[in-house]
């Protein structure tokens, strides 16, 4: 007798593989949704868009920033703040930015309208602006603006950046502060550290000549002497009788080494360097300084605390060397 044929599948077999299936849709479909909230969450928390100034200040807001902030600087490597004038481009960039930054103290004097013109749309702000005018350095009716060389003072510009960020980014205040805890305590270990090496310097040494006066601060707050061809901004002018008074500094005080800018051009320096080696005195060239702008992006000198090292290295192997620099 011939067995009866039984069902490749039964009903319950069936209902059972349609509800497995049914799962693993339902399952898939929860996975991909969930994955479209993360996606949408990661890109309602855009980034605050900061334009600043100088390189300076954009790295401190970068550090201080992290990973919320998308950060511009106008003014690249080998430009000279004093003098700048914006471009189209760069109206464009303020016209985009959630946040402008400028160091203040008249600094980038050809672009003060501007920022007064923008302050009436959008948050902009002075990193100076918390460090009391006592603590400011004065020529004539103005005050220095290279606050950057006194590490104390450019923390307290750290300190204005991180209640700028936390002002206009509430939700990411205590990203801010641990960010703004780490970098200024780095920063402060660099300050104590440029003392150390520049009492390396014999005192009668100490002596800092630049093409311009912009190192006012970091002889103030590290014990040097610091004498600039020009004055604090480089639209000003100097004479033959400037030039007499740096030669018998460099001759009375023996002074081996003066030193270039990155952003100033050197045929004054060089040219005072031939004026006093034709009187018989040897001087030469210590080395570039990078004063009012970093080195380049992606190079040592292109993030604050690099540039920072390499002037003080470079000031410091000069000058307490007893034999010109080659």
């Amino acid at each position: 007798m011939r067995k009866p044929i039984q069902p490749l599948m039964t009903y319950s077999t069936i209902s059972h593989t349609t509800d497995s299936s049914s799962s693993r849709v339902l399952k898939n479909l929860f996975s991909f949704i969930g994955l479209c909230i993360l996606l949408l969450s990661f890109s309602a928390q855009a980034q605050l868009k900061v334009t600043t100034t100088t390189g300076m200040i954009a790295d401190l807001v970068q550090n201080i920033g992290g990973r919320y902030v998308e950060v511009t600087s106008l003014m690249g490597s080998g430009v000279d703040p004093h003098l700048y004038k914006a471009t189209q481009g760069d109206l464009r960039r303020l016209s985009r930015a959630d946040i402008i930054l400028y160091n203040g103290l008249h600094l980038e004097g050809k672009m003060q309208d501007i920022f007064e013109k923008m302050a009436r749309k959008k948050p902009v702000f002075a990193v100076s602006s918390l460090i009391p005018r006592t603590q400011l350095l004065q020529h004539g009716h103005f005050p220095d603006p290279h606050i950057w060389f006194d590490l104390s003072l450019w923390q307290q510009a750290g300190q204005r950046v991180l209640q700028i960020l936390q002002q206009q980014d509430p939700k990411n205040k205590q990203a801010y502060a641990d960010n703004a805890q780490l970098y200024l305590a780095e920063m402060q270990q660099l300050h104590q550290w440029i003392k150390t090496q520049v009492l390396s310097i014999p005192p009668a040494q100490r002596i800092l000549i630049t093409a311009h006066d912009a190192f006012g601060y970091f002889g103030r707050a590290y014990g040097m002497q610091v004498e600039g061809l020009q004055g604090i901004s480089t639209a000003s002018e100097f004479g033959l009788q400037d030039i007499k008074q740096l030669k018998d500094l460099i001759v009375k005080n023996n002074i081996k080494a003066v030193f270039v800018e990155s952003s100033v051009s050197p045929r004054f320096i060089q040219s005072l360097v031939a004026g006093v080696k034709a009187e018989g005195h040897n001087l030469s060239i210590g080395g570039e300084l990078y004063s009012d702008a970093m080195g380049q992006t992606g190079t040592p000198t292109g993030h604050y605390f690099g540039m920072v090292k390499h002037n003080v290295k470079t000031i410091v192997d000069a000058l307490k060397s007893t034999k010109p620099q080659p």
